[in-house]
């Protein structure tokens, strides 16, 4: 039986919801700079697949790389992991 490589992993915020089974998560990380050694936050955003449209805007979720599902969208909702307040 074939072993299935390990997926990335992100977690971010969702930043929109507008379509369908869709969202967008913005995941935010901290990155050294080369020269003065100050960390700069970069943001990066991904397109992922929300099955049962249940994210909205503000909740924190966990995403996973999967084979790619439309043009822009190759990542899966894997859990919520905080709602909005």
């Amino acid at each position: 039986m074939e072993t299935r490589k390990n997926r990335k992993e992100r977690t971010g915020v969702v930043v929109s919801n507008k379509m369908e089974k869709s969202v967008v998560v913005e995941v935010l990380r901290k990155v050294r700079h080369p020269k003065y050694g100050k960390f700069v936050k970069k943001t990066s955003r991904f397109m992922a697949h929300d099955e049962k449209n249940d994210c909205n805007i503000g909740d924190t979720v966990r995403i996973m790389e999967t084979r790619p599902l439309s043009k822009n969208k190759c990542w899966r909702l894997v859990e919520i992991l905080e709602r909005a307040k």
